[in-house]
């Protein structure tokens, strides 16, 4: 893994080869799944995101020092919000 200077950058790192991972190997046991890290390593892999959130914060209580994503999702896509409740 490259030299990071902040916990958040290792997050970021760890999560972009996950969806790497994902992307080029769908077998992967992270394809699918709600993934959070915590101060650069994977600490949940969930099936929705309500187990991830609980599971994250027994794992981890700071919040700066965690990450999630859903592996599969499009995040470079644009999203419309047509309107809010």
């Amino acid at each position: 893994m490259p030299t990071s200077t902040t916990v958040q950058d290792l997050n970021r790192e760890l999560a972009r080869m996950i969806i790497e991972e994902a992307r080029d190997h769908p077998p992967s046991p992270y394809a699918g799944k709600f993934v959070g890290i915590a101060s650069g390593r994977v600490v949940v892999v969930a099936d929705n995101p309500d187990e991830l959130a609980q599971q994250l914060r027994q794992a981890e209580p700071d919040p700066s020092k965690c990450f999630s994503l859903e592996v599969g999702a499009d995040y470079g896509a644009v999203q419309e919000i047509w309107g809010l409740c």
